[in-house]
């Protein structure tokens, strides 16, 4: 867990660009940590503006102190090890013990202090991305500040002029330090509580990875052949659960930082977008949605009432991100002979299976896999086998859910007669006689 040790009280102030000598340096406020890969509790404002505080799937909202008008944050870029599901840890690059980072949450008119600690074995810078700052405190390394250097503390400071979600990752050694897992949120809310209020807020970053089998560490030069894709680093059956009361409006914050768009669709519900990182979307231009597509380097909010309970499946459309380390060079076996290819195939490796000459059905399989790698389609669910993997999740709506409730409530208690059921088909009739046609003499 993390710690709020130094966390209340004053400060001296620290001017911005790199933070030198003993003086600066015991002015930094202290770094919070985190070691657990579920959702924390929302971070309730304790004064100031009122707001609906986000939770962030599989991660948690970094505390900050007040030091006079300005409120203190403190980042920490550093090797972490992340578990993308049971079973499975990636070595990547983060802040604050986890990839992505910790998402930052602040007020509309709020004067934010972010420190910037680097323990990379290079040098990094942080930009804030969709934000309207000063040009100084837009981290792109070599253009608008020097490179932060290992085991250096730079210090950003500037106003949020504008409500919104953004994102925040380096503009330093770019396809590395992404690549790596080095991202993570920022959440401004209206100064005016009553702007659009919701009762729940979640937020994650997507983000894709090539892990081969067996292994710990990404690709970093991959552009193209992903096989982990992830919501905030974490694969289904991984990633949390989205439970809601009943009734709820609903509001659902998604960044993009992968290398490709994905199309994010709600089952059982229709929404609106409603804020991109550019801004929010006057209501005049909102129109009903059941599947929003998310491009490279955006942000796309939505507001749903949930007013269908059940477990809904919630899920990125395109079909291979919903798998774990699949295999792009499998080839296409449907309607070939199970029993002449494992013949064949069993003269050249005794121990191979021949699969995929009916589908790729992967619920009912057990098959061998390096260590560190998880199935390709996975889950377990009431039914059986759910098959999925990836950037796969389900919003879970109950009736009686607390306000603060964001435990797994279990799976849905369906109502007498509201699953689908197999029917038996009517027995063949027997043959009947066509018209017209001459019948058979029978003996008496």
């Amino acid at each position: 867990m993390f710690s709020r040790r130094g966390f209340l009280g004053t400060a001296a102030l620290v001017g911005a660009s790199a933070v030198q000598g003993r003086v600066q340096a015991a002015s930094i406020p202290e770094a919070p940590h985190m070691d657990k890969v579920v959702m924390q509790p929302p971070l309730h404002p304790v004064s100031g503006p009122d707001y609906r505080p986000v939770v962030t799937l599989n991660g948690w909202s970094l505390p900050f102190r007040m030091n006079g008008d300005w409120k203190e944050f403190h980042l920490v870029a550093e090797p972490v090890v992340r578990e993308f599901a049971e079973g499975m840890k990636v070595n990547l690059w983060g802040y604050n013990g986890q990839s992505p980072g910790p998402t930052i949450e602040a007020v509309e008119g709020d004067k934010v202090r972010i420190f910037v600690t680097n323990r990379l074995p290079e040098y990094t810078t942080v930009h804030w991305h969709g934000m309207i700052i000063p040009s100084g405190m837009d981290g792109v390394g070599g253009l608008t500040q020097p490179h932060i250097q290992p085991g250096k503390t730079f210090v950003y400071e500037f106003e949020m002029r504008k409500s919104g979600t953004f994102m925040y990752h380096p503009h330093s050694d770019e396809m590395v330090q992404m690549a790596m897992g080095m991202m993570g949120m920022v959440v401004v809310h209206p100064r005016d509580p009553g702007f659009r209020p919701v009762d729940r807020d979640f937020v994650f970053v997507m983000s894709t990875y090539r892990v081969d089998p067996g292994t710990y560490l990404p690709q970093v030069n991959e552009m193209t052949d992903f096989n982990m894709w992830t919501w905030n680093a974490r694969v289904f059956p991984g990633i949390d659960p989205l439970p809601v009361r009943l009734g709820d409006r609903v509001r659902v914050r998604i960044g993009n930082l992968s290398m490709t768009n994905h199309p994010i669709h709600l089952h059982g519900h229709s929404f609106a977008v409603t804020c991109t990182d550019g801004g929010w979307i006057p209501e005049s231009a909102q129109y009903p949605e059941t599947t929003t597509d998310v491009p490279v380097g955006a942000v796309r909010v939505f507001d749903v009432l949930a007013d269908n309970p059940g477990d809904w499946a919630f899920h990125c459309h395109k079909s291979h991100h919903t798998m774990n380390a699949m295999g792009h060079a499998v080839r296409n076996l449907i309607g070939v002979s199970r029993k002449d290819l494992a013949k064949a195939v069993g003269k050249l490796a005794p121990d191979a299976m021949a699969m995929g000459s009916t589908g790729m059905a992967m619920g009912n399989m057990e098959m061998p896999a390096p260590d560190n790698t998880l199935p390709m389609m996975t889950g377990t669910g009431q039914f059986g086998p759910i098959e999925m993997g990836g950037m796969f999740t389900v919003m879970k709506i109950r009736e009686d859910l607390a306000r603060d409730d964001y435990r797994d409530p279990g799976p849905y208690q369906f109502p007498k007669g509201t699953v689908a059921y197999e029917v038996t088909p009517p027995a063949a009739e027997p043959a009947r006689q066509q018209p017209g046609k001459p019948t058979h003499k029978m003996k008496m």
